[in-house]
């Protein structure tokens, strides 16, 4: 149940807070507040399912730092990596339909990939980031992301940076389309499609990979992150230094879809790129991993079985240099387990999340999760992008307020913990 409505005027123009939240998660409101009084947060959304539950619902501040239209329950905005995470849960759906099997050769799937040294990869290196194909070799031609059949046909021709399945590197683009024609192969149907037939549609939430154009008004445009002297992710400072290595590459050969700021054209909302194009809020992502939280089942509606819901919450890969981000990172099938960015100023800043939970992030600070143990779910969308890859201090301390709801008190190595 429900308290009443919440209504907070913001101070200096900001705008307002607005929504729900039951007493128990009353200091994720708390935060929420904060984040625009204090952490610089413009237009955000915050969405909690406890045990099928929606226990927060929260909207607030501004779509735009040019205008002063308010952000509304119903506005939606680009979530970037955080579509990986949507697409896992679909490859997931799958595997427990029997039509996908993580040890299978991809090249039983998709014959024209195993060339080049690919030869042996299977569908789990793909989902756990150690296929070795982490970024695209050739130059990518401009709004290349946004052609399916090119990029799908750019990755199935170039040779692994690594021996497939020994090493760990995040697949920051190359997953959506790599994971992606798997399911289009198996299904015959597109990614975009898939996510409205197996997660949208059912579960009724506002999310898209390939936006309808009636839908344009509600978008919020992304406002991109300012560089202000803040201690920057590895990731960043090898990238400035050298164009051609593996973070290079990942930040910089991508066609201008992020660099010229690409993704917010109408083409690329339109388009399906599956790690990178979802449009929704956080109804959209907190309701997509709610059914994941409660078993794999919500009102009658199942998605997994208890053995597939357990492949997404272990750690498939670990390392303590992944090759793309240049920190410890850990992968369950398709989902961000762990990733450690405690070399910041802060711990506030360091990723953290529940052992058995399993999500993805998305680039600027949105995220999204379940936590099977807690019967947890979590959305979390933005326009005012972080300097990050990951989360922004904002989003995390949505996270560490979820968790301390529900009576976590500390975070080790960056895990809650009971």
């Amino acid at each position: 149940m429900m308290n009443e409505s919440i209504f907070i005027e913001l101070t200096d123009n900001k705008g307002c807070v607005q929504g729900y939240c039951t007493d128990k998660f009353r200091v994720v409101l708390d935060e929420f507040v904060k984040n625009f009084e204090a952490r610089g947060e413009v237009g955000a959304s915050i969405v909690l399912t406890h045990e099928g539950e929606t226990v927060v619902d929260l909207w607030g501040g501004r779509n735009s730092q040019k205008n002063q239209k308010p952000w509304t329950q119903d506005t939606l905005s680009m979530v970037f990596s955080s579509t990986k995470g949507i697409v896992a849960l679909v490859a997931n759906v799958l595997i427990a339909q029997g039509l996908l099997d993580p040890f299978q050769p991809v090249a039983e799937i998709w014959p024209e990939y195993a060339v080049n040294g690919k030869q042996k990869t299977t569908v789990r290196m793909l989902l756990d980031h150690t296929a070795g194909v982490p970024v695209l070799r050739e130059p990518v031609k401009v709004d290349g992301f946004c052609d399916w059949e090119y990029m799908c046909n750019l990755l199935s021709q170039q040779a692994p940076y690594w021996e497939p399945g020994s090493k760990v590197g995040y697949h920051g683009m190359t997953f959506g389309w790599a994971v992606g024609e798997l399911i289009r192969r198996i299904t015959g149907k597109s990614v975009g499609t898939n996510i409205q037939e197996i997660i949208s549609q059912p579960l009724g939430v506002d999310l898209w990979c390939g936006l309808p154009e009636t839908y344009d008004d509600r978008v919020a445009p992304m406002i991109p992150p300012v560089y202000s002297g803040q201690r920057l992710d590895e990731i960043f400072v090898i990238a400035q230094r050298d164009a051609e290595s593996i973070p290079g590459k990942f930040l910089r050969n991508d066609g201008g879809w992020m660099t010229n700021r690409r993704y917010a054209s109408r083409l690329s909302r339109a388009s399906e790129v599956p790690a990178g194009s979802c449009v929704t809020n956080a109804r959209g992502l907190a309701g997509a991993y709610r059914p994941f939280a409660l078993g794999g089942v919500f009102q009658g509606y199942k998605l997994v079985c208890p053995e597939t819901l357990r492949g997404m919450g272990d750690i498939s890969s670990a390392t303590s240099c992944d090759q793309t981000m240049r920190i410890r990172t850990a992968w369950s099938l398709g989902f961000v387990k762990r990733v450690d960015n405690s070399q910041r100023s802060s711990d506030a800043m360091q990723f953290g999340i529940g052992c058995g939970a399993f999500g993805h992030m998305g680039a600027g600070g949105s995220f999204g999760f379940a936590d099977p143990r807690e019967g947890l779910s979590f959305g979390y969308t933005m326009n005012n992008m972080g300097m990050t890859l990951t989360l922004t201090d904002r989003g995390q301390s949505l996270v560490d307020a979820s968790y301390q709801s529900l009576g976590y008190s500390r975070k080790v190595s960056g895990w809650w913990l009971p």
